[in-house]
């Protein structure tokens, strides 16, 4: 077969960059065939500015694929700067309403049309087998197989009725893992088999409710390849998601700036090796440069002259990505246009609060503070997926009294000042895997135990030793609804 052409190698490429207007190197690119672009918090500061970077995108590709990661919680961007007005996947689980799900994603789907994104990396469809996992968490709608899969393919079918396309991730389940693949390679031991009876279970009904993409993630699993991640994988893209799961959709990747698939290689490198594997959209990552995508058009070029890539895999999956153009402009043009702008949506503070899980003693705080406590607000690092979007009740307005960083515990005696008088709410994120939180909270208890509320507002331990409420998502909405809870206003 022929060297495939530069607009088919462009075809499979989906970069970032940095700014909040079109850079000239990329509307050239786009000009020439690119796949499309990657929109990330950094991207975007308001819905009209939004709307006209998307606006020259399609001017310079009408046919390009504008994608954006927006879960509907922690993990947001067009809310970067405020914190999301969703739910998020875990409290959505935990409520276990399907028709609030769909809502959550036919929310999703349309702020994404009125700004002009066609494809949206959601949803999280990992089962969060492993309460120290630091990636996924929140994102996943829990620990159920089936209940991952009824509310994965309601997100599915939500947001894809708005003509949105969805993008299921991340394949075959990052739920089961103790490291995070933006910073790591890591691995799981899952079989063959434990992956049919878990982690499949939600990407199979994903497939069955029609979702446009399915996002590749960056893990080992050695029982299935002990030499490549599932990105790189034959045997896990090849063999198990086109051959067993029988999906005819867009493979994307995970992006790979991630150290999980380019740590050892490099971007071009690994982008050649995902193409060979089976991807069909490379996610390049965050802040590319035309300086990267020309190494990456190299690599290919080369590794299709060495023999190393067969110019087949590039067709194919050029085919696929231009395809999927025309699916997302079709859906879009079956689908009634939004009211723009469109507003935020509203969601019923009480029932989301439903989800969280909050003690018997936990009530009985609540009920003798009758509202009256200070905030103290425990910083922790977070990952990349999230970033530092405004979190929590913080987002919603609420002022802490103090703010405990790791660096605060070098401090002789700060034991003694951990808890101030009257009432006092700490507040946190994955509290049992910070050490900073679990002293600070250990200091705080052990000097008025029956002041202090814990309020975890990421994943919890399973015996919530730090968590007297776990709201199971930092989200605005979330932070609103908490404050309702705890008596204020919201």
């Amino acid at each position: 077969m022929a060297q495939p052409t530069r607009a088919e190698i462009l075809s499979t490429l989906l970069p970032g960059f940095v700014g909040t207007v079109l850079p000239e190197w990329l509307a050239r690119l786009l000009r020439e065939g690119l796949g499309g672009v990657c929109l990330f918090g950094q991207n975007i500061v308001s819905r009209d500015q939004t709307a006209a970077l998307t606006s020259a995108v399609t001017g310079a590709n009408p046919d390009a694929v504008i994608a954006i990661d927006e879960e509907g919680g922690d993990v947001t961007r067009l809310y970067y700067d405020r914190g999301a007005p969703y739910p998020g996947n875990a409290l959505l689980g935990r409520i276990g309403e399907l028709a609030l799900t769909e809502r959550t994603a036919r929310a999703v789907g349309w702020q994404l049309r009125d700004v002009g994104v066609n494809v949206t990396f959601a949803p999280d469809a990992d089962i969060n087998s492993n309460p120290d996992n630091p990636v996924i968490g929140v994102r996943s709608f829990g620990t159920d197989p089936a209940a991952v899969a009824d509310h994965t393919a309601a997100w599915v079918g939500a947001v894809q009725a708005t003509g949105v396309g969805a993008a299921a991730k991340h394949f075959p389940g990052h739920g089961d893992t103790a490291q995070d693949s933006h910073l790591a390679l890591p691995v799981t031991g899952r079989s063959l088999a434990e992956l049919r009876e878990r982690e499949l279970v939600p990407f199979r009904a994903a497939i069955e409710a029609g979702t446009e993409l399915i996002m590749t993630s960056h893990i080992l699993l050695p029982q299935l390849d002990a030499d490549r991640p599932a990105t790189m994988s034959p045997a896990v893209l090849q063999g198990l998601l086109r051959g067993e799961l029988a999906y005819d959709g867009v493979i994307v990747s995970d992006a790979l700036d991630m150290k999980g698939a380019s740590g050892e290689l490099g971007i071009p490198a690994a982008a050649v090796r995902a193409l060979a594997a089976g991807v069909d959209l490379l996610c390049i990552g965050t802040e590319n440069t035309a300086a990267q995508l020309a190494e990456i058009v190299a690599a290919i070029e080369g590794a299709v002259a060495s023999g190393e890539l067969p110019a087949e895999r590039v067709a194919d999956a050029s085919r696929r990505t231009r395809a999927l153009a025309r699916r997302l402009e079709s859906r879009a043009a079956n689908a009634a246009a939004p009211v723009s702008p469109v507003p935020e949506p509203h969601f019923d503070l009480d029932e989301i609060a439903g989800g969280f899980d909050v003690s018997a003693r936990a009530r009985e705080w609540i009920a003798a503070a009758g509202g009256q406590y200070e905030l103290v607000r425990i910083e922790s690092e977070s990952n990349q997926a999230v970033g530092v979007a405004p979190w929590g009740p913080f987002a919603a307005g609420a002022v802490a009294a103090r703010v405990v960083t790791k660096e605060g515990f070098d401090t002789p005696g700060f034991a003694r000042a951990a808890h101030p008088a009257g009432k006092t709410v700490i507040v946190g994120k994955d509290l049992h895997r910070r050490e900073h939180a679990r002293a600070y909270i250990d200091a705080a208890r052990a000097a008025d135990q029956a002041s202090v509320l814990v309020v975890d507002m990421g994943w919890p331990s399973d015996d919530r030793a730090y968590a007297d409420i776990a709201t199971f998502g930092a989200s605005r909405l979330a932070g609103r609804a908490l404050l309702r809870l705890l008596g204020g206003e919201a």
